[in-house]
């Protein structure tokens, strides 16, 4: 049996959400292990991907897989157990409904491991607005270039379309299609900016206006978490109404290309990227972030992003921190609200 760093894939799948068994997705990866265990199916589904490493999150991938598979209606009998089509029957019963659903599309569940979950988690522009504020105040600049790389469907990068709600502050127009409220960060002041120019790469971007595309996106999505769901389909009427441009390119190279072009005076470039770190090569990662120290000699630049601590607590718990640059100004969840800003930023 396969194992990286002496853990194998079922046991990275079993213990994915820890000992909760209070969703169905936790109940789903205790069972998926299992099958995995005695040789079944999901062992044909996954060959090959037996040495992936933890960063690869090859249980999501699956998990997506066959979310898909549930909502475009292929699978009633399995759709009967996922909230997120409006049904909640008894997870700890799945099983008999989830066996049939993997063999019949091996092929299929087997080809989406190919693509790192693309989750679009617009819960993650608060996270942006922070470092965004963070980056105005200490360049004093307002008008602001973003780029970001992995950037998928592009939606965060729609930052200034969404409104939001915090504790003690309001940032984003009053007519956003989209509101994030629960945001907290006590103590946060938005800062004014502008976004004159936006734009994106992905090694697999997605066309918002594509017939399948909203269906491809919450397939990433947790069934058991609706709020996802709702910022999800709001974010993507408001990229429907305003485009952007996502190229079809690997970040380290994408980004030094972008930062050779040249910028209007007063124009602060900010580079942002969240929860991509671990999909990344390392040597892909530290090229990236070579191209932005090289080009703070010819443009103001920062860099901001939402990204798991690295290395990782070897004990404990953790959650990702915001970061400008080398500093960590807050923290959020994997899926943005609430934040928690750094005691530097409150003294």
């Amino acid at each position: 049996m396969s194992a990286y760093d002496g853990v194998t894939l079922g046991d990275r799948m079993r213990h994915h959400f820890g000992d909760s068994t209070e969703h169905l997705y936790g109940v789903l990866v205790r069972l998926l292990a299992d099958d995995w265990d005695r040789g079944g199916v999901v062992r044909d589904v996954l060959a090959g991907h037996e040495d992936a490493p933890p960063g690869d999150m090859v249980q999501l991938r699956l998990l997506a897989g066959i979310h898909r598979v549930v909502l475009r209606g292929d699978a009633p009998e399995l759709a009967a157990f996922y909230p997120s089509v409006g049904w909640t029957a008894d997870r700890y019963a799945v099983w008999p409904a989830l066996e049939p659903v993997l063999r019949e599309h091996v092929a299929e569940l087997r080809a989406g491991l190919e693509v790192a979950p693309q989750t679009n988690e617009v819960g993650r522009s608060v996270a942006l607005l922070v470092g965004l504020s963070e980056a105005v105040r200490r360049t004093g600049l307002t008008r602001v270039r973003l780029l970001e790389p992995g950037a998928s469907a592009g939606l965060n990068l729609l930052v200034d379309r969404f409104q939001f709600l915090g504790d003690g502050w309001v940032a984003g127009p009053v007519d956003a299609r989209l509101v994030l409220d629960g945001c907290g960060g006590a103590g946060f002041v938005p800062a004014d900016f502008e976004v004159r120019e936006r734009r994106g790469c992905d090694l697999h971007p997605i066309d918002v206006a594509g017939p399948d595309a909203e269906a491809y996106l919450r397939s990433f999505l947790w069934p058991h978490m609706p709020e996802r769901d709702g910022r999800l389909v709001a974010a993507l009427a408001t990229a429907r109404e305003h485009p952007v441009v996502v190229d079809r390119a690997g970040g380290a190279q994408w980004v030094r290309e972008q930062l050779a072009s040249p910028v209007a005076d007063g124009v602060l470039t900010v580079v942002w990227h969240s929860i991509t770190r671990q999909y990344w090569p390392a040597p892909e990662f530290a090229a990236m972030l070579a191209a932005v120290d090289e080009a703070r000699s010819r443009m103001p630049v920062v860099r901001v992003a939402l990204e798991d601590p690295d290395p990782l607590p070897v004990a404990g718990s953790w959650v990702p921190q915001v970061e400008v640059d080398d500093d960590v100004i807050a923290h959020c969840t994997h899926h943005g609200p609430p934040l928690i800003l750094a005691p530097a930023r409150l003294s």
